[in-house]
């Protein structure tokens, strides 16, 4: 099983692709403002969700 297959990542996954498209749109004006931090915060979620997956499978994690 790998965390690919939870809900939560795919969700999070799918939403982070939306605000990719979305950010594709906004006016040139925030290229170096809010859209990065909004493309970074989004493929954050996912990135977090794997990283707790992996930790999960060691014993002396806590």
């Amino acid at each position: 099983m790998s965390f690919k297959t939870l809900l939560a990542y795919q969700k999070g996954f799918e939403l982070a692709m939306v605000v990719f498209q979305l950010t594709k749109e906004f006016p040139k004006s925030e290229m170096f403002g809010l859209t990065p931090q909004m493309v970074r915060s989004s493929s954050a979620v996912c990135s977090n969700i794997a990283e707790a997956y992996r930790k999960r499978q060691y014993e002396k994690h806590c």
